[in-house]
């Protein structure tokens, strides 16, 4: 049993970047998701592959997902696929995207491997649904299928962990909720199969609602006897 980490940046320029890569790099992520849509510009996208190990993943959200991101959906894509070509191991696409089968397709075509990201910000869904979202990831092509929802009670984490259970052997699967009341299962879904889970580089750096910091989470692994 283990549990792998990755830590969420939101740099705004490429020098922030490298320094929060660098950061967490130190202390042991397994992957870092890089949040281009709080980029300033983004010249120079190769040299963050070029500096680490670490797979390197890019994200790029909406002003209606909770990101940064003010362009058109074709710019959107353009900046995932410009990330393929800089290096980047990991691309994700959402799975609401008017040109998210497009997208999936360029990407295999430059050899990168692709999360399609279903994010829910009002509540959990039943079984059937999340299956349901899981199947049409799967059948869309995604390397890995991701699917994020919010507690609001905590509670809303156990049918979340029961589906991350038998669904990680169908798929390789994030799925967690956000949110304080989701802290179980961002904690413990590795444990029951999960692909990773994600925490912040600091307690100043959350990208998203109830996220731990990557100390919290491995400290809470030892406590738990939980692989690293």
């Amino acid at each position: 049993m283990s549990a792998r980490i990755c830590v969420s940046i939101l740099p705004k320029n490429i020098a922030d970047a490298l320094e929060f890569i660098g950061k967490a790099e130190k202390e042991g992520a397994d992957f870092i998701e890089v949040r281009m849509d709080a980029l300033e510009e983004t010249r120079n996208l190769s040299d963050l592959p070029k500096s680490t190990k670490i797979p390197l993943i890019a994200t790029n959200k909406l002003q209606s997902e909770r990101g940064y991101f003010a362009g058109s959906e074709v710019e959107r894509q353009q900046t995932l696929i410009n990330a393929a070509k800089a290096g980047f191991a990991y691309v994700d696409v959402d799975f609401f995207s008017s040109k998210r089968n497009e997208t999936l397709s360029k990407l295999k075509q430059l050899c990168a491997k692709t999360f399609v990201s279903y994010h829910k910000y009002d509540g959990i869904l039943s079984i059937s649904a999340l299956e349901n979202i899981l199947d049409e990831q799967i059948n869309s092509g995604a390397d890995i299928c991701k699917i994020v929802l919010t507690a609001r009670q905590i509670e809303d984490n156990l049918p979340i962990l029961s589906f991350v259970s038998f669904a990680s052997t169908k798929a390789k699967l994030v799925c967690f909720c956000m949110g304080e009341q989701g802290k179980t299962s961002r904690l413990l879904s590795p444990a029951l199969g999960a692909f990773f889970t994600f925490a912040a580089l600091d307690n100043n750096s959350q990208t998203a609602a109830g996220q731990m910091t990557i100390k919290e989470m491995k400290a809470a692994y030892r406590l738990l006897g939980i692989g690293q």
